[in-house]
């Protein structure tokens, strides 16, 4: 329907100046760093509070228009575009510590909060929160795509880490989820319900994180493989006999290339695995890095290129997290299609293997880069997506990657998340479950004005 010229003024009346129709503020809040064709808001509001955001979203309310929530617009599967029109609520206005107690190890943020931001306030306290996605997102942005990254081998997802939530209701109505306990026996876990709801059940406007120690000592490594099965099998044995590294990545030899050109690094071409450990000390830091060589050593490793001070550990993280940007650079114009999937650490080889020559047979270049100690990894594959037979050949090796994925027992997204890119898997992985969450989705937004599209198709 028409965007509404009431609802604007009622915008103006409750963020003032902090309300854009312009056209290059539109276009930022179109899309996320994904292929996904982009969906232009009709108007993006900058709240700096929850009551704003509940009186916008009521508002929005009122006139059935459609809520897209905006962080920092790193997502890859198409989670911020504003399919629908309606308005982009842009939090990043919201990035205050709101509170932090260093003697329960927790801390409650902004959702706008980015997680660097969080960084640099909790340096001189000796705690971290480590959940490590790359990209610089908002907090609120990846407590909705339940995000994880390069350390949730020992740290875990954001599922384990948030305590709680602040969350605006599809009627404008504040709710608060979870608490500071560590545990509790007490009604539904609502917190859970909203963490990767990406922005379909709620608009998330603060969050409690439990934080950790920093480690007092870290080391690093590069290790190069003969082959893919060697670093994967590396990654199944180190888990199975409970090594607590603190990351383990594996980039293949296609991906590498391209990093290597972007970061002006030199890893020697191979499939390689990038680890980092953690310890209290010195010596149980050795403990863990023998152990891990011993078993690389064994599956085919060719060497150990190590990072121990922390430079070093800073230019390989990097080039690690570049891996995106790398591939993007490799193919100026194209844009890039990247998908994960994550199955059971057992059949990480078997499902890394197949899918790698499932490309070579398509003859698609399709660098691969995982969070291999928890079975998760990503494809980047460059493509025109005005070129309607590229598009159909990666589509279809996408497909074929997520039926692989399950047939492993695994699942279609381990953290991307669903957006608009993963729709369609849904009633395959998760069966009658599936009407649950529709069941769900109508109780709380009975107008399905949050996020429409996304996640659960109504």
């Amino acid at each position: 329907m028409p965007f509404d010229d009431d609802l604007l003024t009622r915008l103006h009346d409750i963020c003032g100046t902090r309300v854009s129709t312009g056209a290059a503020v539109r276009e930022h809040h179109s899309h996320g760093e994904s292929w996904h064709p982009p969906g232009l808001p009709d108007a993006v509001v900058f709240p700096e509070s929850t009551d704003e955001v509940s009186r916008v979203v009521a508002a929005c309310g009122a006139a059935r228009a459609p809520i897209v929530p905006f962080g920092m617009g790193s997502s890859l599967e198409g989670h911020v575009n504003a399919i629908h029109g309606g308005v982009s609520i842009d939090l990043t206005r919201m990035a205050r510590v709101v509170r932090l107690s260093v003697e329960d190890l927790d801390v409650t943020v902004e959702a706008g909060m980015t997680r660097l931001a969080l960084d640099r306030e909790l340096r001189n306290t000796g705690l971290m929160f480590p959940i490590d996605p790359g990209a610089d997102a908002t907090i609120g942005g990846m407590a909705a795509t339940r995000a994880s990254g390069t350390t949730a081998v020992r740290y875990g997802t954001m599922r384990e880490n948030v305590l709680g939530l602040t969350v605006v209701l599809a009627d404008g109505r504040v709710i608060r989820t979870g608490g500071r306990a560590r545990k509790s026996s007490s009604g539904y876990d609502l917190t859970r319900l909203f963490v990767g709801s990406e922005g379909t059940l709620g608009v998330i406007t603060d969050v409690t994180l439990r934080l950790h120690g920093r480690p007092e000592f870290v080391s690093a490594a590069v290790c190069p493989f003969a082959s893919i099965e060697g670093a994967a099998n590396t990654v199944i044995q180190t888990i199975q006999l409970g090594i607590p590294v603190a990351r383990i990545e594996i980039i293949d030899e296609v991906q590498l290339r391209v990093v290597n050109a972007y970061s002006k690094t030199d890893y020697r071409i191979a499939p390689t695995l990038f680890f980092e450990f953690h310890g209290i000390s010195a010596v149980t830091v050795d403990e863990q890095v023998r152990a891990v060589e011993e078993i690389a050593r064994e599956h085919g490793a060719e060497d150990f290129r190590w990072a121990e001070d922390a430079d070093a550990r800073a230019v390989l993280w990097k080039a690690r997290h570049n891996a995106y940007y790398a591939t993007v650079a490799s193919r100026p114009g194209a844009r890039a299609w990247t998908t994960d999937v994550c199955v059971p650490i057992a059949h990480l080889a078997a499902c890394i293997v197949e899918t790698q020559a499932d490309s070579h047979a398509t003859g698609l270049d399709a660098p691969l880069v995982g969070h291999a100690g928890d079975g998760n990894f990503h494809l980047i594959v460059m493509l025109d997506p005005a070129d309607a037979r590229e598009l159909a050949t990666v589509s279809a090796f996408s497909e074929r990657l997520v039926e692989r994925a399950l047939r492993f027992g695994g699942t279609s997204s381990g953290e991307h998340g669903v957006g608009l890119g993963k729709l369609d898997y849904l009633a395959a992985e998760h069966g009658e479950g599936l009407e649950v969450m529709r069941a769900i989705k109508r109780t709380l937004d009975p107008q399905n004005l949050m996020n429409p599209g996304k996640l659960i198709a109504l």
